[in-house]
């Protein structure tokens, strides 16, 4: 995936005045010195030639700490523009938000937005985007003849394609050793399956970020996807998009099944809302919970430290992971294929050890109160056990 760094932008400046180079400078929060830049390649022709500076006035996150983002940024230019177009809300977000939650469509406009994408040889593809940054921008020392600039689009589309090879060899990488969709899987075939579903989405997703939404960019993303080569292959078999929408929307209006009464309390509870969950699943979300609003109320919500973050963080995860091995389960539909299950049981548990560690490396610190640690450890621990219950009793389940 790609560093999208525009929240940790803090100030930066960017400098192609001399020909074929662009260097330039990031303060980035969480780092005591600048990142340094020296790419090869041109600006778009807005900043070609230019010494742009440039302030973030919003405020600031950390950058993450792993994987490391390296003080030394060398590599080559992608797109380098100040006159990028993007759709932003022309009200506050949390009221287009709060519209978007509701099916409505917050008022929109088109704004130019500073666009800086590299590929860098150690961090890959590195971006910041953003139409809130205040910008100066010197008058250019020389411009992009047309050749110059037929050069550029080319070598930033060399950039995208080396990018796109990486994420189609992790796709292809996970793909191998894939059984026959008709034959019998285990948990370990489930897992590579889950593994590709991971890298495809990523692939789209970066997809999506750089093609945009339009018609043309659905095209574009279609065919590095491999759709239209998959319509090509099913012919006359394809499903229109008014059937998908037909066969969604019955889907949504067909009544949930109601949960087996007798198994209330071991597959399933209806919560204080009024929902279905699995006992493990609602378990681990409350103490999650908890703990955030904890940290929340020691003014730790905020905080900086790695491994506070990464204990909260990963604890939610769980319960989201958990959430869709045993939604299925908790609502009654029938018994899910029991290896389908277990494998995605053991997400829930990676995602469970490192709150673990996290928690572990916190205590020390005396960052939370002893009693707080104790029973998080607790809570972990036995929520571990009863992840590896669930995952035994669904091993040989058909």
């Amino acid at each position: 995936m790609a560093w999208r760094i525009h929240d940790s932008v803090i100030r930066g400046e960017i400098d192609n005045r001399v020909k074929g180079r662009v260097r330039g400078k990031l303060w980035l929060d969480g780092l005591a010195e600048p990142v340094t830049l020296d790419l090869e390649g041109n600006a778009c022709p807005d900043l070609a030639g230019c010494l742009l500076e440039f302030k973030n006035p919003a405020e600031t996150f950390p950058i993450r700490k792993q994987p490391v983002f390296a003080q030394l940024q060398r590599g080559k230019i992608g797109n380098l523009s100040a006159s990028q177009k993007v759709r932003v809300f022309t009200i506050p977000d949390e009221e287009a938000f709060a519209m978007i939650d509701r099916g409505e469509k917050p008022p929109e406009r088109i704004a130019n937005a500073l666009y800086l994408e590299w590929f860098s040889e150690g961090n890959g593809r590195v971006v910041i985007e953003s139409a809130d940054y205040e910008l100066e921008i010197s008058a250019p020392e020389w411009r992009l003849t047309p050749a110059e600039e037929k050069q550029r689009v080319k070598d930033a589309e060399a950039g995208w394609a080396m990018f796109s090879k990486q994420l189609n060899d992790a796709l292809e990488k996970q793909k191998r050793g894939q059984k026959d969709p008709e034959a019998e899987w285990d948990e370990h075939d489930y897992e590579r399956f889950m593994k590709e579903c991971d890298a495809r989405t990523d692939k789209y997703m970066e997809l999506q970020e750089k093609y945009g939404d339009s018609d043309e960019a659905e095209a574009k993303i279609a065919k590095e996807m491999g759709w239209d080569r998959e319509e090509e292959d099913d012919g006359d078999d394809r499903i229109t998009v008014e059937e998908m929408n037909r066969i969604t929307e019955e889907a949504l209006n067909e009544p949930l099944p109601e949960p087996e009464p007798h198994r209330e309390g071991i597959d399933w509870i209806r919560t204080a809302d009024g929902d279905i969950r699995h006992p493990l699943q609602h378990r681990c979300h409350e103490s999650a919970m908890k703990v955030w609003h904890e940290c929340d109320e020691l003014g730790l919500k905020e905080s900086e430290d790695d491994d506070l973050q990464q204990f909260v963080f990963e604890f939610q995860t769980t319960g989201v992971k958990l959430g869709g091995a045993l939604h299925g389960v908790a609502q009654g539909r029938g018994p899910r294929d029991g290896a389908f299950t277990v494998a995605y049981l053991k997400r829930a548990l990676d995602h469970l050890h490192k709150a673990q560690a996290g928690l572990e490396a916190v205590a020390p610190k005396k960052l939370l109160p002893e009693k707080m640690v104790s029973e998080a450890r607790k809570e972990l621990f036995e929520i571990r056990e009863g992840i590896l219950s669930l995952m035994d009793g669904f091993r040989g389940r058909k």
